[in-house]
């Protein structure tokens, strides 16, 4: 198998997670098959669909019908053919549109800290990762100047590891995803 992994040099953007530079921590294989957990505007679905190639598939997963709608022109655009938008509720049993155990990685950036029921989230998401698939979570470390999630909003990486452990996921590595942020590998058990 072979890893894909970025040698950019872009500067890190101090406040800002830089996709291509998360992206660099993620190391999906050629053919993996993976999801975009609240992929939003898409801004990681090139990234993802280019690590995995042609013979892998990318599922990007919102709640947000027009968002769907927006990731689906997104796709068609950009011709990544390997990319499917799919409608998910990521809170409810069964809400994401993936089959049991078929992912073997997935990503979780900017979301953990809008779910309502996190708990409910990490044990639907554990449901579509196969034993020893790793997700990769970044979130907020604090509320900067206004941007990302309220003082009272933010999930500290303590909280969101207890949790992630609370529902299926054991500790794999920590990475830098920017000056506001944190990035965690999570492996499903």
């Amino acid at each position: 198998m072979r890893w894909y992994t970025f040698t950019m040099s872009l500067p890190t953007l101090g406040q800002f997670v830089v996709p291509e530079i998360v992206a660099s921590h993620f190391h999906f294989s050629e053919g993996a098959v993976v999801a975009d957990f609240g992929a939003g505007a898409g801004f990681y679905l090139k990234i993802l669909s280019d690590m995995v190639g042609p013979t892998g598939k990318v599922f990007a997963c919102e709640i947000q019908k027009n968002l769907v709608e927006k990731l689906t022109d997104l796709v068609r655009v950009q011709h990544l053919g390997n990319v499917t938008p799919l409608w998910c509720d990521l809170e409810e049993r069964q809400g994401i549109k993936i089959k049991d155990r078929v992912l073997d990685g997935a990503i979780l950036i900017n979301t953990l800290f809008q779910l309502e029921d996190r708990g409910a989230a990490l044990r639907e998401m554990r449901r579509t990762l196969r034993i020893g698939a790793v997700l990769h979570l970044v979130d907020w470390t604090d509320s900067f100047s206004g941007l990302g999630p309220a003082p009272e909003q933010v999930i500290t990486k303590a909280v969101a590891l207890d949790l992630a452990e609370e529902h299926g996921f054991l500790f794999d590595r920590e990475y830098p995803a920017g000056e506001h942020h944190f990035g965690v590998a999570l492996r499903a058990v």
